[in-house]
């Protein structure tokens, strides 16, 4: 997501944020009605905007937070067009509850994404949010290559290639993507312990990259029907081979981008982040609606 884009995004939410005094009007505690946060999630129907409200209480309650603290179900009176009015059921949310729906919804969606960045980041500024949307999107792209890689590995060994053989095949696919050089000349360059996997600290292209080349050999070794180490072999270098051709001719070399923080560290990172997002969020005041 573009800079432009989060800048558009952000502005947009931050149009139907409001803010309600506490109960003795020490301070502002910021709210969103449910109605309007729908609208710009980009769902349609109100039931199945339910459907991720419902989830997202249901996750409150799973740790043991009082869901009043932050889901409040209200009725306001709308205008039907001909004079008439209708009352409709709503819900007062807190920053915390919002992240909860957006966790809840369609990741797909840009919108879902951008609201799961834009809730968990306390202050809001564009930069933070940001810096945490490339995060989650370099997590993302490794569990993408783990899914890829597992299943590459189920395959081959229905195929007659067991874990050893498995690793060479891994081994010579970042051969051939990194222009010579091996999976240990890379951790040598990068500073990576030996026992580490690469991709851990490999930045989101570089993970993209190997993840679509790990595709490619899914589908052909089911597609072509290959079996044994040396022909499945050939078609992960080949595909690895093809992947850094296309890199290269936008000027990319994948062996000569600098590390990324590993992993791990971020995994832990958002981890704790997530456990903060509730206790740094103003409650909602008992009593109002």
């Amino acid at each position: 997501m573009d800079k432009q884009r989060i800048t558009h995004l952000k502005s947009i939410f931050d149009k139907i944020v409001h803010a309600i005094n506490n109960e003795d009007n020490s301070e502002q505690v910021e709210i969103w009605f449910a109605r309007e946060l729908q609208e710009i999630l980009g769902y349609a129907r109100w039931e199945n905007f339910l459907v991720a409200i419902n989830r997202a209480v249901e996750s409150c309650k799973t740790q043991n937070i009082n869901i009043d603290d932050h889901f409040r179900e209200v009725t306001k009176m709308v205008d039907l067009g001909s004079g008439a009015k209708r009352e409709i059921t709503d819900f007062m949310l807190t920053r915390y509850a919002c992240y909860l729906i957006a966790q809840n919804g369609d990741p797909k969606k840009e919108e879902i994404a951008f609201a799961q960045s834009y809730f968990a980041v306390q202050t809001r500024k564009a930069e933070l949010i940001e810096e945490r949307l490339n995060l989650l999107s370099r997590l993302e792209t490794r569990e993408k290559l783990r899914t890829a890689e597992k299943l590459l590995s189920q395959n081959i060994f229905e195929r007659g290639v067991d874990d050893k053989g498995f690793g060479r095949i891994r081994s010579k696919g970042d051969t051939a993507l990194f222009g010579g050089h091996t999976t240990e000349d890379m951790k040598n360059r990068l500073g990576i312990k030996s026992n580490r996997p690469l991709a851990d600290f490999l930045p989101t292209l570089t993970i993209a990259a190997k993840n679509l080349a790990t595709e490619m050999t899914n589908y052909n070794v089911d597609n072509k029907n290959l079996h044994g180490e040396n022909l499945i072999t050939n078609e992960h270098v080949q595909n690895n081979k093809s992947v850094r051709e296309m890199l290269d001719k936008r000027g990319i070399k994948p062996e000569e981008l600098p590390p990324a923080e590993d992993i791990k560290k971020l995994e832990r990172s958002v981890g704790k982040e997530e456990k903060k997002i509730e206790k740094e969020t103003k409650k909602l005041p008992k009593g109002k609606k």
